[in-house]
């Protein structure tokens, strides 16, 4: 049974009809064996496949034969392009689906317009690009011919024909230079996954589904476009999974159909550098451009919500040596429309802990042992970095008012310890200093030996101060601070917050009163520092003391915003 489906992103697509398999059904299934080809004039779209009984044995080409006694068949392949005269300039895939060589492939090139395979019976995946000449001053382009569903128990001919390929016509709604596209199917068969794919780097691209339906769902197939503008880029993807490969696809969303990502880039305080982001799909490999962002800087993506949950990678570049720290948001969903805005590597830095249903705790204890991946130093928007500044860091564990042990240079927050099996009260001091400013936290809960993994009640408290780019505030000025608690507390509920601030860096202290989550700073005259401190208790007695010395800096003009 033939079944296609148009889904139309937006009212300016709904004049094309290409046959396309049912909306997206979110899955991601581990690939057995994934092919990229990468094409200097990339188009790709696919041709139909005319399924042909061959003919006996003796009639198969030269140096070919049929061994059905033994399994193998011959699979002939002719291929014709799009003017319908037979052609050398393909590339052809044949990936087993079933049998002992389930996950490989057979790759064919260079050949001539007709050749001959002998191979296993069993199913495959056949793809094949069919590169078109240029025309006069233009580019050449691809068509990309996909076969989901290609059964070998006899032998068989196949007609790769150009000609049947339909347009990819994929345009944004805004003014932006075409990059790149990346069409992707993806076929699951008794267990195996195979993936294949084609990146174009021309406009010219069609394709088409070939041969039979194959099994209900067993497909998935997948379009992403991008391009590139002045301050940033536009991604336009779009997912289907039915039984069927993409027989062309038009999409020309209109600029409500779109969300918008802006990414701002902190100066850290190794000074300036540059950022790279990365913004793709989460579901499926996609060939998403790597965006590079001046710290201090702006850029802004524009992108298909409807393509599923997307992943952000932010990293700063810098003259530091060390290892690259990264910031990973990913699996985010977005709606059209909707503006989201992501700030890196800008004050507070400090504990963050994911409250929401389902996180992975970062403290815990199973038997006799405290596992610890607190993040102490996530930024000002709580993006935890895989590689944090710091210049010292210490993680102590008092039991029943005795030092039990310290753990010192390690990741900020990170330790392990293994303690006596009976219930105590603990007292767990994690601390860093970075090349501007420190933060200590230190928390008390009672613990004993657990059969399981059990998640220790460890609380934060998160600020979030009004700053420049480069993690500043006007000196001399007032304004309310954020205070938001998270982990432990917030699910149990607080029974106690006190907060204070210090502008000496911690030798006095004054109490700012907590009102509609947020609190009210005056900063210092120019170059002097905001400390903050934050004492809490949450509903079953756990504490919580978090300070934070130069959380950040005064300025006497206007910083990078």
């Amino acid at each position: 049974m033939n079944v296609s489906a148009h889904h139309s992103a937006s009212p300016a697509s709904s004049a094309a009809s290409p046959d396309l398999p049912s909306p997206p059904v979110p899955a991601r299934t581990a690939t057995r064996r994934s092919v990229l080809r990468v094409l200097g004039v990339a188009t790709a779209a696919t041709a139909a496949a005319v399924c042909l009984p061959a003919a006996p044995a003796h009639a198969a080409a030269p140096g070919r034969r049929t061994d059905g006694a033994s399994g193998t068949y011959a699979l002939t392949l002719v291929h014709l392009g799009r003017d319908g005269a037979p052609t050398t300039d393909y590339r052809t895939l044949l990936t087993a689906l079933s049998g002992p060589d389930a996950g490989s492939g057979r790759e064919v090139k260079g050949s001539p317009s007709t050749v001959t395979l002998q191979v296993p019976a069993g199913r495959y995946v056949l793809d094949t690009t069919l590169t078109a000449r240029p025309v006069g001053d233009g580019t050449g382009g691809n068509d990309w011919l996909v076969q989901p569903r290609l059964d070998v128990d006899r032998d068989t001919t196949v007609v790769l024909d150009a000609r049947v390929a339909r347009p990819v016509d994929i345009r944004p709604p805004v003014d932006a230079a075409y990059e790149q596209t990346g069409a992707f199917t993806e076929v699951t068969y008794e267990g195996t996954t195979v993936v294949v794919n084609l990146l174009s780097m021309s406009l010219d691209l069609r394709t088409a589904h070939l041969g039979p339906d194959a099994e209900r769902g067993s497909v998935r197939a997948w379009v992403d476009t991008y391009w590139r503008r002045p301050d940033g880029v536009c991604a336009l993807g779009y997912a289907f999974r039915g039984e069927r490969a993409l027989n062309g696809l038009v999409r020309h969303p209109a600029a409500a159909d779109l969300a918008t990502l802006v990414v701002r880039a902190g100066v850290p305080a190794s000074g300036a550098g540059t950022g790279l982001v990365e913004f793709s799909p989460s579901a499926g490999a996609s060939p998403a451009l790597g965006l590079a962002v001046p710290l201090g800087g702006t850029r802004t993506f524009l992108f298909t919500p409807e393509r599923g949950d997307w992943d952000l990678v932010y990293g700063a570049l810098t003259e530091e040596e060390g290892p690259a720290n990264n910031y990973f948001v990913l699996g985010r969903s977005f709606t059209p429309g909707s503006t989201t805005v992501h700030t890196f590597d800008t004050p507070v830095f400090g504990p963050a802990l994911d409250s929401s249903p389902g996180a992975r705790p970062v403290a815990r204890r199973t038997g006799d042992t405290l596992d610890l991946t607190v993040p102490l130093l996530a930024d000002g928007d709580g993006h935890t970095p895989s590689s944090p500044l710091f210049t010292a860091s210490t993680v102590t564990l008092h039991r029943n008012g005795t030092p039990l042990a310290t753990r010192r240079g390690e990741k900020p927050g990170h330790a392990s310890f293994t303690v006596p099996a009976g219930r105590a009260a603990y007292r767990l001091t994690a601390s860093a200093t970075r090349p501007r400013g420190s933060v200590t936290a230190a928390w008390t809960f009672t613990s004993a030996a657990t059969a399981t993994p059990t998640e220790l009640p460890l609380s934060a408290v998160r600020f979030g101060p009004d700053l420049a780019l480069d993690g500043t505030a006007p000196a001399r000025t007032t304004g309310r601070v954020a205070v938001t608690v998270e982990g432990a507390a917030r699910r149990s509920g607080v029974r106690s917050l006190a907060v204070s601030v210090s502008t000496d860096r911690g030798t006095t202290w004054t109490r700012a009163a907590v009102t509609g989550g947020r609190i009210t700073v005056t900063t210092p005259e120019p170059g002097k520092t905001v400390s903050l401190r934050a004492e809490l208790t949450d509903a079953q007695g756990n504490t919580l003391t978090q300070t934070h010395i130069d959380a950040y800096v005064a300025r006497a003009a206007t910083g990078a915003r």
